[in-house]
């Protein structure tokens, strides 16, 4: 209290108020109703300090405040701020929360089909629309002071991540960066790399949610904790977390239930018991249905709650589920309010095409407080469902993971299905950060006490699983940084090869490779350290013992190769003879278990193989089945037959012979001793050494021999000690190729990237050629095909819906491509350019594969999907949507995504192509307006 304070600390404590009334902080603060947390006070004032600014913290907790700030301080300046997202609904979503904050004067938007007020001082932007910015050298960037990167963890995607990483790189040293990550578990690594490439950065990083978390299992009527906790029940990092025993109890029962054959021979009234037990663990333990789990949270005041079903198919079916079963979670008065809202929002659709969307259905749900959330939805009603969601008239949703990643939708519980999910090859387990990421929605700050997550029992389940999931706060930060060819070709132009070589080793993908050669170097140094010691105990005073020492391993390696070589021979001679062995044949076995007198009943030769081949594998030769003179009838291998062996005598089989009866084979083994148990086998010459008659041997001997070490009294101890060196030097020269390995990785891709465009004339030393200038304005996966598509005018006399057709197959990618069924497609002078495009495809494959270019290291070009050419011919010729949508198989959602991926690719091939002698420009233009109508016009997020 202000009274206990002494005169010299009051003086103090009013100096330190008034110097924060002084900052820009002080009245920021004041526009919020809430306080704000220490990571955010710490940020903010670095940033006001001047630094550059990591901040990780969970999801939810308010990490935005600080870009925010960033926003308030470049206004207060007088200069720009960029706002960066990863997706186009979140950049809708902060151009409203900022215009709502500052007026629409003041705030723009900038993403890939829309434009609003693009000269305002705060522009919120996806972060390709900056990074093209910035290689088309805008001039919108002049006077910025200020960019945002929101979710910047998402430089770990395989597919997109690489744009942050230029964008990083390439921004002027005067732009302060603010970047905003979700928790990972190296964010002091990443904070190091932002230090090195933009100055001064202070890295904040907060593990504490804003809202605690409890976690539980549901399994039948009851609802399980997932931790006892001994201390501190408010959630707020428990003293000790110990997995609920009543869980572990209850998976144990679980397991034990399971059926063992073995349990048949036990008797009939324990298995009645059995039965009994069995019948009261069912009426405890099964795994809830979707509207029992809606029911149960809703009774318990849980709800709104968010269920990740790992499925679109499996969203829409828990809506119609719930629908069916009754649930009914909004009054008359909620009803009303949520038909309202929908009607003014699907308002521009036409009533035709509501049919086809499954309007009334979605309504219907809706209106009962119920929706799905997923890809596959048209984006007008996903933007619904989540506006409806925050206001409270929605309180179960049904989602996929995509939910989770950044669309401010957060639940007072989550529920997850299943720990198991498809990742694109296999069901494999969700990963501790996908759980955290999952399971972040929970708690609404400023509403919620407590956020909940729920996992559903599921048979099998491991509660120490789970709980090390939940316990788990392992999310590293990796980059997926390539080089791509429109970045070389715009790096090129900019800054000539040395200088944009020089750049790339700077991005986060070298720097990790970087750190992670640290730890073999230093092994390196140590065994360096170590060789000079070994190089000292092998020194002899009669001459240079290294030099002996080599000439005794090279003559050790020569005698071991020899042997190889004579051992191989042998090898390929035994099973040649094996392979003319016949029925009837009596040979002697040399070695093995069975060795002795023996009758071939079967040669065992491989389906294929012929005599005369040229010989066999140990694994794959030829394995002869005979019979023992002990009655054996056992089949042989070739490692039985380490010399060749011959037929020592003939014999007739009875037809009669079954090997499987004991009589048979005691007569006919009888019948071999009689016939040939007195012929000794004739002894195997062994062959003269190769290495007797070897002029390299002869040569290494006699440089021995005349070396000054050999004379030498302590000759064999030096010997111990080169052999040391040798096997120390081997391994560290196979340390200093894997150093090599992770070193310059990034600037040797790019030079092998820089080759293949010298190739095609797209480069000429530092010079960007014609060529070159239109790949730099094509962005995206197939940047060269297109740009080679231009360059050989596959794309001149085709109609709008033609072009269209062709330029899907650049951005169209199907969710199964092991789909066997060839895909429809437009007849005519599209079909032909299609053809075309493959074949320039397949060209381009052949020179990546001679430069070294690989697919599977994230750089290079895919074979072009043709999946969507006949959507798009359709769309762009003014078919109806049910007619397009029937046909393509294909939930509107991706439809509208795909359609404005097109969109987005011809408006650059608009801007690419030659405006004089061609009709690509014109035409591509006109594809777009094609394009954009109906449900792609309307649906303002893509």
């Amino acid at each position: 209290m202000t009274e206990d304070l002494t005169p010299a600390e009051a003086y103090a404590a009013a100096r330190a108020r008034n110097a924060e009334q002084a900052t820009a902080l002080a009245p920021f603060r004041e526009m919020y109703e809430f306080g704000l947390d220490p990571f955010q006070i710490e940020a903010c004032q670095a940033l006001e300090a001047g630094k550059g600014v990591l901040v990780a913290a969970p999801t939810g907790s308010g990490k935005t405040i600080v870009g925010e700030f960033a926003v308030h301080l470049a206004l207060l300046q007088g200069r720009k701020c960029f706002y960066t997202t990863p997706i186009k609904a979140l950049s809708n979503q902060k151009y409203a929360d900022l215009v709502k904050r500052y007026g629409p004067d003041k705030v723009g938007l900038l993403t890939g089909d829309n434009s609003v007020n693009g000269d305002a001082p705060v522009i919120v932007m996806t972060t390709e629309v900056l990074r093209n910015m910035l290689y088309a050298g805008s001039q919108a960037l002049s006077g910025l002071g200020y960019v945002v990167m929101d979710e910047v963890h998402y430089l770990s995607d395989r597919f997109r991540g690489a744009v942050w990483e230029e964008v990083i790189i390439h921004l002027p040293e005067s732009v302060t960066l603010v970047s905003l990550s979700a928790t990972v578990s190296n964010a002091e690594e990443f904070g190091d790399w932002l230090d090195t490439v933009r100055g001064d950065t202070e890295v904040i990083v907060s593990e504490s949610r804003p809202v605690p978390l409890w976690q539980h299992v549901l399994a039948g009527r009851r609802m399980y904790d997932l931790f006892e906790e001994e201390t501190d029940h408010g959630g707020r990092g428990a003293s000790r977390r110990e997995v609920n025993p009543d869980l572990l109890r209850l998976a144990r029962t679980e397991n034990t239930r399971t059926y063992n054959p073995r349990e048949r021979r036990r008797g009939k009234m324990i298995r009645e018991a059995d039965r009994e037990r069995e019948r009261r663990q069912r009426s405890r333990i099964w795994t809830p249905g979707r509207p029992e789990v809606i029911e149960r949270l809703d009774a318990e005041g849980l709800l709104p709650a968010i269920t990740f079903i790992f499925s679109r198919a499996g969203c829409e079916a828990a809506v119609q589920q719930c629908l069916y079963a009754g649930l009914r979670l909004n009054n008359d008065e909620a009803r009303q309010r949520v038909r309202e809202i929908v009607e003014a929002r699907t308002a521009a659709i036409p009533s035709e095409d509501l049919h086809v969307l499954g309007y009334y259905e979605w309504l219907e749900g809706l209106e009962r407080g119920i929706a799905a959330h997923h890809a596959g939805m048209l984006p007008t009603f996903k933007e619904v469902v989540e506006e409806l969601f925050v206001r409270g008239l929605v309180k179960a949703v049904f989602a996929t993971e995509t939910l989770a990643l950044g669309i401010n939708m957060p639940a007072r519980s989550v529920v997850l299905e299943k720990l198991v999910k498809w990742n694109g090859e296999q069901h494999a387990d969700i990963t501790p950060g996908e759980y955290t990421q999952l399971t972040g929605r929970a708690g609404r700050r400023g509403i919620d006490v407590e956020g909940h997550a729920v996992v559903l029992w599921q048979r099998g389940l491991d509660p120490g699983h789970l709980a090390g999931l939940a316990g788990t706060r392992t999310y590293p930060l990796r980059s997926s940084f390539k080089p791509s060819y429109n970045m070389a070709v715009n790096l090129v132009d900019q800054f000539g090869r040395h200088r944009s070589r020089e750049l790339l080793e700077t991005s986060f993908a070298q720097f990790q490779a970087d750190r992670s050669v640290v730890g073999i170097s230093r092994q390196v140094q140590k065994n360096e350290e170590g060789l000079e010691g070994y190089r000292e105990g092998m020194t002899c005073h009669l001459g240079d013992f290294e030099e002996y020492a080599r000439l005794r391993r090279d003559l050790k390696d020569r005698e071991t190769e020899l042997a190889k070589q004579g051992a191989a021979q042998r090898r390929a001679a035994a099973a040649a003879s094996l392979e003319k062995l016949k029925p009837g044949d009596v040979i002697h076995v040399p070695t093995g278990k069975f060795a002795g007198l023996a009758l071939v009943l079967d040669p065992g030769i491989p389906a294929g193989r012929t005599n005369g081949h040229r010989g066999f594998e140990q694994h794959d030769g030829p394995r002869p089945l005979v019979l023992t003179a002990e009655r054996q009838v056992k089949r042989l291998a070739s490692i039985d037959f380490p010399i060749p062996v011959e037929a020592m005598e003939r014999m007739r089989i009875p037809k009669s012979f079954n090997p499987r009866s004991p009589q048979s084979r005691r007569d006919l083994a009888s019948a071999l001793r009689t016939k040939a148990g007195h012929i000794n086998p004739e002894r195997h010459r062994k062959d003269r050494s190769a290495a007797a008659d070897d002029r390299e041997i002869a040569r290494l001997r006699t440089e021995l021999r005349a070396h000054p070490c050999h004379g030498c009294d302590e000759r064999e101890d030096h010997a111990r000690w080169a052999e040391r060196y040798h096997r120390l030097q081997r391994d560290t020269k196979q340390l200093e190729r894997r150093i090599e390995g992770r070193t310059n990785t990034i600037a040797r891709t790019f030079d092998r990237i820089v080759a293949l465009l010298t190739e095609l004339d797209y480069l000429r030393g530092d010079d960007v050629t014609d060529n070159g200038k239109r790949l730099a304005r094509l962005y995206g996966e197939l940047d060269l095909l297109a740009s080679e598509c231009l360059r050989d005018r596959v794309w001149e006399g085709l109609t709008p819906p033609e072009l269209a057709a062709c330029v899907s197959a650049l951005v169209y990618e199907a969710r199964q491509s092991d789909d066997a069924v060839p895909p429809k497609l437009p007849t005519g002078n599209a079909k032909a350019a299609l053809g075309e495009m493959v074949r320039i495809w397949g060209k381009l494959d052949a020179l990546e594969e001679e430069f070294k270019i690989s697919q599977a290291e994230g750089v290079g070009q895919r074979e072009p999907d043709l999946g969507f050419a006949w959507a798009a011919y359709q769309w762009a010729s003014d078919k109806g949507l049910d007619e397009v949508l029937r046909e393509a198989e294909m939930p509107a959602g991706d439809f509208v995504r795909w359609c404005k991926q097109v969109i987005d690719v011809l408006g650059q091939i608009a801007a690419a192509a030659p405006k004089e002698n061609s009709t690509v420009s014109k035409n591509a233009r006109k594809a777009v307006d094609s394009l954009l109508r109906g449900v792609v016009a309307y649906s303002s997020v893509g």
